[in-house]
C-alpha cells in the first residue's frame, strides 16, 4: 500500500521579522523629541503637526478599543465559567462524537454499549476523510471512551484540531448492537484541557456543547 507523502515546511528563515508596533507611549515621545530637534529656521508646518496630532488621537483610541475588549471578554469568560459550574452535581445526557487533539493529546469522545460485543470505531477529518480505524474485541457493556492516540492509520502523527467519530459494534455471530455515542452521568467537576472547557462525568471528559438533557439528582 502507498503511504502518505508528508512534506516538510518550506524554510521561512528568509522571512523578515515583523517590526515591533509602536505604543501610545513611544509615539508621544518621539513627537515630543521631533519638536525638539526641529530646525528653529525651518519648523515643521502647522499641517503636518496637526496631522501627527490626529494620527496620535486615533492610535490613543485604537488603544481604549483594545483595552474596553478585553474587559469584556474577561467578563464574557468569567460568566461562561459561571455558567459551567452550574451543571456540577447535576445529571447530564450527552450526545457529542467529537474529539479534540492538543499538543498530540486527545480529549472528549465517549460511546456506549448496550450489550458486550466487538468494537469497530472511526475517526474522520474536518473534511470528512477517514483516518484511523480502532477495532476492539469483546468490549463489555457500558461506557467508553474512544483513547485516540493521535495517529492515523500508517502510525503518523494528525496535526491538531477536532476530529468526529462513530462507532459500530457486533455480537460474535455480526448481528449489530445498539451503541451510541455520548453519555450520561453525573458531573463532578469542570476542567480545562487545552484552553477549552469540559464537563467531568467520571473519568470522562464531556464538550458543554454536547449536552441534550440536565436534570437535578433524587436526593433520598
Amino acid at each position: 500500500a502507498l503511504e502518505p507523502t508528508y512534506n516538510k515546511p518550506d524554510d521561512t528563515s528568509s522571512y523578515a521579522s515583523p517590526e515591533r508596533e509602536l505604543g501610545r507611549n513611544e509615539f508621544l515621545t518621539l513627537l515630543v523629541a521631533q519638536l525638539k530637534h526641529q530646525d528653529p529656521l525651518n519648523p515643521m508646518e502647522s499641517t503636518e503637526f496637526t496631522a501627527q496630532l490626529a494620527q496620535f488621537s486615533s492610535l490613543e483610541q485604537l488603544f481604549d478599543i483594545n483595552d474596553n475588549l478585553e474587559i469584556l471578554q474577561g467578563a464574557e469568560d468569567s460568566q461562561r465559567l459561571e455558567n459551567l459550574l452550574d451543571y456540577i452535581g447535576k445529571e447530564i445526557k450527552s450526545s457529542d462524537s467529537t474529539i479534540t487533539l492538543n499538543n498530540g493529546k486527545a480529549f472528549g469522545g465517549s460511546y456506549t454499549l448496550e450489550e458486550t460485543g466487538n468494537v469497530i470505531i472511526s475517526i474522520f477529518d474536518t473534511e470528512g476523510s477517514e483516518i484511523r480505524t480502532i477495532y476492539r474485541d469483546d468490549q463489555e457493556a457500558g461506557e467508553h471512551n474512544v483513547d485516540f492516540d493521535g495517529k492515523d492509520n500508517y502510525g503518523y502523527r494528525v496535526p491538531d484540531g477536532y476530529y468526529s467519530f462513530s462507532v459500530q459494534a457486533f455480537d460474535n455471530e455480526g448481528f449489530s448492537i445498539e451503541v451510541s455515542t455520548g453519555l450520561s452521568g453525573l458531573v463532578t467537576a469542570v476542567t480545562y484541557q487545552g484552553g477549552i472547557p469540559y464537563l467531568m462525568v467520571g473519568d470522562h471528559l464531556i464538550n458543554p456543547e454536547s449536552v441534550t438533557e440536565v436534570s437535578l439528582t433524587e436526593t433520598g
